[in-house]
């Protein structure tokens, strides 16, 4: 090989290290910019409007729920169904019990509201005071936003160089999501993971481990269960080849419900009634519902359903890993978002995988339809002005008084509802009007 032609080798390489390098900085100056944001400007700002609106606060931790209903079980034997518990939950959750006859109070009843094998994932932080608990999980649960960003990759077929790689995991941490589910702890993040493994593992033809992670998923049903339901009906068209993903999600299934029955009989019944109580007071929209009116809501909503059962039946032969797989999963799991009534921004996390799939798209977006490309930047745009805004506000919290930076302290969440939309839409018209749709 010539001199002149090893030298511009190795200034390639130069070059990409260098700019693999001036990536991850920027990534972490995003992520820096945005906590300081959420812990300096936000978050003090936040508390003074509690505070004046008379809303009762105790630990504020959704965690808190899980950790006591798991130890009263685990520990003394009580139902974490009953009301004496639920009670209890909110003292902790609250400060105090709510009181039906005070307006100031919160509608939403804080209560054991989950599924009962929950308690094995948090047997452990169950036997550690809360606060400990509460700490150790925090962590941990950041630890998972990263490491679902890799497994995303892997499960979606995309393939990114490491510093790539490494500043998505940053960006990931340095989200408004994660700074949602590191205060509140909502264990939406572990879900998450969990779903990300369990497609990863499908990409190694790994059937019974995914299996098993799904079922453990099932804990939040309401953020795994549309992409449950999507790659059970997949591993069903070829049951020959994928049968042992349903049949080691229905044993695994199976075994955390009867393992659970020995410690609290019958207590699936015990589960709906509590659920049935949660959902009275539960009075957030889905993501839909808060953008249109009802009956437009109720009509995309159903549309979108149709778009996914559609893209999921003409993709039913797509093997695990390929890019056909990888795009039905992000398009179930960004209608996933938008459908679940829930606004709370740590359920973004499941956009994940849509927003890697848009990003190694990037490159060839000339070649989309006008709609479809104007769609994928307005994602973009969305989300990046979440970082920008934050840095700008950091900054600004350096140079000008405090008090005057946090009248725009709420600035950087004005795309906070449009992310979610713009992705799906995106992700949508890639998937069925781009002219790249048969090699999606």
């Amino acid at each position: 090989m010539r001199k002149d032609q090893i030298a511009e080798k190795r200034g390639v390489r130069r070059g990409a290290t260098i700019s693999g390098w001036r990536m991850i900085a920027g990534a972490l100056i995003a992520a820096a910019g945005l906590w300081y944001w959420a812990v300096a400007i936000y978050a003090p700002g936040n508390a003074v409007q509690v505070q004046i609106s008379g809303r009762p606060t105790g630990n504020n931790s959704d965690l808190y729920a899980r950790w006591y209903g798991t130890r009263e079980l685990l520990v003394r034997g009580r139902d974490p169904y009953s009301m004496e518990i639920t009670r209890e939950i909110q003292m902790g959750f609250y400060g105090r019990p709510l009181d039906p006859k005070n307006k100031n109070d919160p509608k939403q009843q804080e209560g054991f509201a989950y599924p009962l094998y929950v308690a094995f994932l948090m047997a452990a932080l169950a036997q550690l005071p809360f606060p400990v608990a509460q700490e150790i999980s925090r962590w941990l649960l950041l630890l998972a936003i990263a490491v679902s960003v890799p497994l995303w990759s892997s499960a979606v077929g995309t393939r990114i160089n490491v510093a790539a790689l490494v500043a998505a995991m940053v960006l990931a941490v340095g989200s408004y999501p994660a700074v949602m589910e590191f205060y509140q702890q909502n264990l939406a993040a572990l879900i998450v993971f969990l779903l990300a493994a369990a497609a990863a593992c499908l990409a190694r033809g790994w059937l019974i481990v995914a299996g098993f992670l799904l079922a453990l998923a099932t804990v939040k049903p309401e953020i795994s269960g549309l992409i449950i339901a999507w790659l059970l009906c997949w591993s069903l068209c070829r049951i020959r080849e994928r049968g042992r993903l349903v049949l080691s999600f229905v044993i695994s299934l199976a075994v955390l419900i009867f393992c659970t029955e020995l410690y609290l009989p019958h207590w699936p019944t015990h589960f709906l009634e509590a659920l049935r109580a949660y959902a009275a007071t539960e009075t957030d929209p889905s993501i839909l519902q808060a953008i249109f009116t009802g009956w437009v809501a109720l009509v995309v909503s159903v549309g979108l359903l149709v778009a996914v059962a559609f893209r999921a039946w003409r993709t039913r032969t797509s093997k695990a890993g390929s890019e056909q797989f990888g795009w039905t999963l992000a398009l179930v799991s960004s209608c996933t978002v938008v459908l679940i009534p829930k606004i709370a921004a740590y359920n973004q996390l499941v956009l994940i995988p849509a927003l890697l799939l848009l990003v190694a798209k990037w490159a060839g977006r000339r070649s989309f339809g006008l709609l479809a490309r104007s769609a994928v930047k307005a994602t973009f745009t969305c989300q990046l002005w979440q970082w920008a805004a934050a840095v700008v506000l950091a900054t600004a919290s350096w140079l000008v008084p405090m008090h005057i930076v946090q009248r725009a302290a709420g600035f950087p969440l004005a795309t906070l509802l449009a992310i979610p939309a713009v992705t799906a839409l995106a992700v949508l018209l890639l998937t069925f009007m781009s002219s790249n749709t048969n090699r999606l």
